[in-house]
């Protein structure tokens, strides 16, 4: 799935900060367990984006939207199926053995567990340590000096380095963790939810120290989190993945309070209000995400849209009523892909029941509480009729050609403030915001002069 994005600087990067770190239409998939390999797990489904020297870029998102998996092929931990990841220019998805064990003294990850990521059998000296006898940097003796140094570095005493990681607490490995990670001075770092697994007020401490760290070695981080607070505190910039997609990058502040995505609207609607009494204005997202082995066409979010674009014959539809159409196609799709035995084809065929159920009994479950329009009733029955007689391929077409819209046939794009200006829509976007131009960008059909409805997030808030 194409998605052009074009990066820069953020708010709190120099202006004339570089680039270090391009990414173009990177994809990262996971073949399947079949003999002849079967529909690969779409991870990264082809991400652009940039990231500058010396800026923290946040990456946020549900769990497994591929945040961890994007993270792990920057620095090739993991092998990108597509694209290019350029570092300084150099492509380093194209880099020899030999080219990437020198590449990756440039390129650091520091992990989420601080316990399963130490080895219990190896003293915190020898773990530190390890990187440089890797690399072969210095003498033993000149290693050792440069671990204890690191260790004073990230707040610990010298003496730690001949003690087991079973011996500290959470907080303390992590530092151990991150005294590793510096161990060969890298440019970039990934840092894959560095304080998840920690107490707030040693999290507090992590973070502090991470930004001294970056200020004094003038690093650069790409940081994975789920706690939107922290990504606020720390980041430059937030980049909003969902199904592996990017659907919205930009700069921290401006993100925060003036979204323009509608999946980016449905997180921050999530944050958690200090005081229980006070009024939400929460977006519930119905459904779950799709299986990113089998990722939905057009907008990867249109499936759980609480704005998705209607056809015009079905815009004023009640929106669950809309929710539960769009259900139906994912029932469909997954009774399409599902694997069926002998019994159950013969069984079928004979109009027999089988494990899959009835048509009937689904569109029962789906729409059995609504007053149908005649129309959709009408429709939603023609739909069963043929998934029971001639397949699902066959009522997936019919659905596509009755309740398809622009959001499912057609992918989204990026709109550049130019693009904006050409279409006439300069300064809206979704829930009436504005495009401030390549440094806040959303991946929305919404965006067209023609879709665009400003009350359309404040209309999902109601449902």
């Amino acid at each position: 799935m194409s998605q052009n994005v074009v990066s820069s600087d953020s708010t709190r990067t120099p202006q004339t900060a570089e680039t270090m770190i391009e990414v173009d239409e990177l994809k990262t998939y996971y073949e399947g367990n079949s003999l002849f390999g079967g529909t690969p797990v779409k991870a990264v489904d082809g991400v652009t984006f940039d990231i500058q020297q010396g800026e923290t870029l946040g990456l946020v998102g549900e769990s497994g939207c591929g945040k961890t998996t994007l993270g792990r092929t920057l620095i090739q931990l993991e092998e990108a199926t597509g694209g290019e990841i350029r570092f300084d220019g150099k492509d380093i998805t194209t880099l020899s053995r030999d080219e990437l064990h020198q590449w990756r003294k440039n390129a650091q990850m520091v992990f989420q567990d601080p316990d399963s990521s130490l080895n219990d059998r190896m003293t915190i000296g020898e773990i530190v340590r390890e990187p440089l006898d890797v690399h072969e940097i210095g003498t033993p003796r000149e290693r050792r000096q440069k671990v204890k140094e690191l260790l004073d570095t990230v707040g610990l005493q010298r003496e730690h380095y001949f003690r087991y990681p079973h011996q500290f607490s959470g907080g303390q490995r992590q530092r151990i963790g991150i005294a590793r990670t510096l161990a060969l001075e890298p440019d970039f770092i990934v840092l894959d939810e560095p304080v998840s697994a920690l107490d707030v007020s040693v999290q507090a401490e992590i973070i502090n120290l991470l930004e001294d760290l970056q200020e004094e070695f003038g690093l650069t981080y790409l940081f994975i989190a789920h706690d939107l607070s922290v990504v606020r505190h720390i980041c430059d910039r937030v980049a909003v993945m969902y199904l592996g997609n990017i659907m919205e990058i930009g700069p921290t502040e401006e993100l925060f309070t003036d979204p323009a995505n509608p999946y980016t609207h449905s997180l921050l609607s999530a944050i958690p209000e200090p005081d229980p009494t006070a009024e939400r204005d929460r977006i519930t997202l119905h459904g779950t995400p799709p299986n990113p082995r089998y990722p939905p066409s057009g907008c990867p979010f249109s499936t759980r849209c609480p704005v998705a674009i209607k056809p015009e014959e079905f815009s004023d539809l009640d929106p669950n009523l809309w929710t539960r159409i769009v259900q139906l196609r994912e029932v469909l799709g997954e009774r399409l892909r599902a694997d069926r035995s002998v019994r159950e084809r013969i069984r079928e065929r004979l109009g027999k029941e089988t494990r899959f159920g009835t048509m009937e009994e689904t569109v029962n479950e789906l729409f059995g509480e609504f007053d149908l329009p005649t129309d959709v009733e009408t429709e939603i029955h023609q739909i069963a009729h043929l998934a029971q007689s001639d397949g699902e391929a066959a009522a997936l077409e019919r659905y596509g050609t009755v309740f398809g819209s622009i959001c499912d046939q057609q992918d989204p794009h990026f709109v550049e403030e130019e693009d904006a200006a050409d279409e006439g829509t300069q300064g809206e976007r979704t829930a009436g915001s504005e495009i401030s131009g390549p440094n806040h960008q959303s991946y929305c059909h919404r965006h067209k002069a023609e879709f665009d409805d400003p009350e359309a997030v404040i209309k999902a808030r109601d449902v």
